[in-house]
């Protein structure tokens, strides 16, 4: 992976979302509910008045409309601050 978040960011791979049939009808990729959790890529070295508490291999839950989408060879992630991660699982 060349991405490597700087400051207090962190780099995160959502958690595929789980597929759902309600009585034999398909839900749509379109419809699907966005996962809010991931597992933690990479991390920036942290800033003068936060330290970093999450490492790579972390598995978190994060807010809905937390971080920035990317997507990079065909694979999407998140970037978002440490702040907006909610708990390590």
């Amino acid at each position: 992976m060349n991405i490597k978040p700087l400051a207090d960011r962190v780099l995160i791979q959502p958690a595929a979302a789980e597929e759902k049939t309600i009585g034999g009808i398909i839900i749509p990729d379109s419809a699907k509910e966005k996962p809010l959790k991931g597992k933690v890529l990479a991390v920036g070295t942290g800033t003068k008045d936060e330290q970093m508490v999450l490492k790579a291999g972390d598995e978190v839950l994060y807010g809905k409309y937390a971080g920035t989408e990317l997507e990079l060879d065909g694979e999407k992630y998140l970037i978002m601050r440490q702040s907006d991660v909610l708990a390590i699982i």
